[in-house]
């Protein structure tokens, strides 16, 4: 499945900006070269720029990329929920009490990133797991229906958006 075929019923409009992004490939490979690209995006930050705000009240590059590691977790869990449940409603998550709460900033942005490249692999093989029919399955989010196919496709442009934002603001 590509971006290009999903339909925008399947995911409510605050996330059409995150699915423009990606590339028309397939949900998998975009999850692939997303980790490829963020991997080698975060090794190359300069250890000075890793607890560096543009602003106050922004978030670090350490923030964001545990930012990342948080939500895909989440939206895995949505994905699980959906493919192995009928009817399922779940609540959304507040990603800014995540980043309060997260001490991402007392750890070193390559422990963060070894959590990234676990996450991001077993997201890959989740997503891999799912036959076509499953990614067209729906759940409601904060009563919003959203398909299985669009939370990856969602995933996986939510991280080129914050490296976008990381490459404008802070490096």
């Amino acid at each position: 499945m590509r971006p290009s075929e999903l339909n925008e019923s399947e995911y409510h409009p605050y996330f059409k900006g995150y699915i423009e992004n990606v590339a028309n490939v397939s949900l998998v490979e975009a999850m692939e070269q997303g980790f490829r690209e963020t991997s080698v995006f975060f090794k190359n930050i300069p250890e000075e720029k890793a607890e560096y705000r543009y602003a106050e009240g922004k978030w670090t590059p350490k923030e964001i990329l545990l930012h990342l590691v948080d939500a895909e977790r989440v939206f895995c869990y949505r994905a699980l929920q959906f493919s192995r449940s009928l009817n399922v409603s779940l609540e959304g998550f507040d990603e800014n009490e995540f980043v309060n709460n997260s001490r991402a900033n007392s750890r070193s942005l390559e422990n963060i990133l070894s959590e990234y490249n676990a996450v991001r692999n077993a997201t890959i093989i989740l997503f891999k797991s799912f036959e076509n029919d499953v990614l067209k399955r729906c759940g409601k989010v904060n009563g919003t229906l959203v398909s299985i196919a669009a939370i990856g496709f969602i995933l996986a442009g939510h991280e080129i958006h914050h490296r976008n934002v990381l490459m404008e603001k802070y490096l």
